[in-house]
């Protein structure tokens, strides 16, 4: 499994302006409100935990939508394919939630799980790429949805450049550099071809990008202190065949 170690931890605490470095537990303040501080201890958190705390607050956005008050881990559970005792202990590498007995306030868990995704704030992104995939990303309303606010789209070939996507115009990249320093850019999205990416990706970090998603099938290599995720979705295709192939719901060691 994955993890994120203790120095990517900060980096990623760095990406979602989320302080990372806090501690201590919910404490009462002298207006005898909750004030909750956040706790990662030091130590490795998987990077399947930061995965399913998103599906977590999805969970909890249907919930409040559906006016439910409160929720067990239970609940959260079902609806996130994993058990009782998963959800506590993700929910755990963050500080103590809930109340033994009654469960957990949907809103107030909600609130805490999203700032802790560093979902609380917008987050303005560029997309370099404008071919078929890079248009399709460009006009997802659900990056708008969660945060995510594609400010910029370029290319290099002058074909697609004048195009519109809603109020963004798809620009020459001469004008990257200018655009990241002006929306204060951190998340750069990648959709050019596989020749084109490691380059792209360096231009990105070095006009200020500190996190970047990588949908080009060339695995980029950047300095230490950048965030990178690479998309292949040619490799998830691969894992659905492989178990068909042996018949399987999810991945396991297969006895050969």
């Amino acid at each position: 499994m994955n993890k994120l170690n203790q120095r990517e931890v900060q980096n990623l605490g760095f990406l979602l302006n989320f302080p990372f470095h806090w501690t201590g537990m919910q404490r009462r303040t002298s207006k005898r409100v909750w004030e909750t501080r956040y706790v990662v201890k030091k130590m490795r958190i998987p990077e399947a935990t930061v995965m399913r705390l998103a599906v977590y607050s999805r969970l909890l956005e249907n919930l409040q939508k559906r006016d439910i008050v409160t929720t067990s881990s239970g609940d959260i559970a079902e609806g996130a394919g994993v058990s009782p005792a998963q959800v506590r202990k993700d929910l755990a590498y963050f500080g103590e939630f809930g109340t033994r007995g009654v469960g957990y306030n949907v809103e107030e868990l909600c609130g805490h799980v999203r700032r802790i995704l560093g979902l609380n704030q917008k987050w303005p992104s560029v997309l370099v790429g404008a071919g078929k995939l890079g248009s399709a990303l460009a006009l997802y309303e659900g990056f708008n949805i969660r945060g995510f606010h594609i400010v910029g789209v370029f290319d290099v070939d002058p074909n697609p450049i004048g195009n519109r996507f809603g109020s963004i115009k798809v620009l020459p990249m001469e004008h990257l550099e200018r655009v990241i320093k002006k929306e204060n850019v951190r998340i750069g999205i990648i959709t050019v071809p596989a020749v084109a990416a490691q380059e792209v990706g360096e231009r990105l970090v070095k006009a200020g990008v500190k996190a970047i998603l990588n949908f080009s099938p060339h695995v980029i290599n950047l300095p230490a202190d950048i965030i990178v995720r690479n998309v292949d979705f040619s490799l998830h295709l691969e894992v659905l065949a492989f178990n068909l192939t042996f018949e399987l719901t999810e991945c396991e060691d297969v006895g050969v």
